[in-house]
């Protein structure tokens, strides 16, 4: 079951921002992803809106990457994270110790169309 919408607007109060229509339904309903995608052979973690704000506190890449609200990952270091800096905001993958937005590696405009590549080709590594 997914976030309840309270849950999710909880979530986008306390990191200031308005996550996109199409996340805002992924969260309501699965609302997360953890997993190993065979052919692509990468695991992808998506967080539930209530491990959001834990995941965006001010010692990780929101701290130091302004307008990024992060979202997921693969299970280690890399992080998928929403720059809010733009609009719509795309997602990139950052390492959890970047420096500066120019670390990043941009993975899709949208979430919708992150979730449609993913499974046959995983991360973007360039």
């Amino acid at each position: 079951m997914g976030a309840p919408d309270a849950a999710i607007q909880r979530a986008e109060r306390a990191l200031g921002v308005a996550f996109p229509v199409d996340y805002r339904t992924f969260l309501a309903d699965p609302g997360s992803v953890a997993r190993y995608f065979l052919p692509a052979g990468d695991f992808l973690t998506l967080c539930p809106a209530d491990e959001l704000l834990g995941l965006n506190d001010t010692a990780g890449p929101a701290g130091h990457l302004p307008g990024a609200v992060v979202i997921g990952g693969d299970g280690g270091r890399e992080l998928l994270v929403y720059d809010f800096r733009q609009q719509p905001p795309p997602l990139l993958l950052v390492d959890s110790a970047a420096a500066t937005w120019s670390e990043g590696l941009r993975q899709a405009a949208s979430l919708t169309e992150f979730l449609t590549r993913f499974p046959e080709h995983g991360w973007r590594w360039q």
